[in-house]
């Protein structure tokens, strides 16, 4: 009996169980989003892969991440059982974003590429996110991050062609999210893009291209 397996980036070869997908959106240009449709596209083979799991969109620049303030900063370093009540209304966004984060198992992060990096407002989710005690930790002498066994992938778009070439080095969008999705705890990062849409004779295929890179 021939038994057909599929390949995913993290090496898992069958894939039965129902999941938790967390979608990050974070451009604001809506439906008209390369990096939004790219994430959804992701999505819709996750959920081939993984019949009657759940999708949780967290749409950042709705959701508009208050930019920290000296509330917060204090507040992440006290116990949860020290918070004033001013504390524990500053930090409901940022203690609802990282309940999401650990109820997911599989977190999907749709990004433009604006200025070369990541738009404010998904920089925004990440400051309320990455938090000591909460998603990493230094209690072993060394940092620990808390969020284990998940898995990531991200959706990346832009006008230019950073993946090769002389713009390589100038991303940075994927290193940054690696490096800190990696110091919470997460490793398991795949990334696809759809890049060269503002370049003559890369533009006209650029979307499709990228759409047809996608493997789950």
């Amino acid at each position: 009996m021939l038994t057909v397996l599929s390949i995913c980036p993290f090496g898992t070869n069958l894939k039965t169980h129902m999941k938790k997908i967390l979608h990050i959106v974070s451009s604001p240009r809506g439906e008209e989003s390369n990096s939004t449709l790219l994430g959804k596209s992701i999505i819709e083979k996750l959920l081939a892969q993984y019949p009657g799991s759940t999708v949780t969109v967290n749409n950042v620049v709705e959701k508009q991440y208050q930019p920290l303030q000296s509330v917060h900063v204090v507040a992440y370093r006290l116990p949860d059982d020290s918070h004033t009540q001013d504390q524990r209304i500053a930090l409901r966004e940022s203690n609802a974003a990282i309940a999401e984060l650990f109820a997911a198992d599989i977190i999907v992060i749709s990004t433009p590429l604006y200025n070369f990096a990541i738009p404010a407002a998904l920089k925004g989710w990440i400051d309320h996110i990455v938090r000591p005690g909460k998603t990493f930790s230094y209690q072993t002498g060394k940092v620990e991050g808390l969020l284990k066994q998940k898995e990531v992938y991200l959706a990346i778009a832009s006008n230019g062609v950073f993946s090769d070439g002389p713009m390589k080095t100038m991303d940075h969008a994927e290193p940054y999210l690696r490096f800190i999705l990696g110091f919470v705890g997460i490793t398991q990062i795949a990334t696809y893009r759809i890049e060269g849409s503002g370049i003559p004779g890369v533009m006209e295929t650029a979307v499709q291209k990228g759409l047809e890179s996608v493997v789950v």
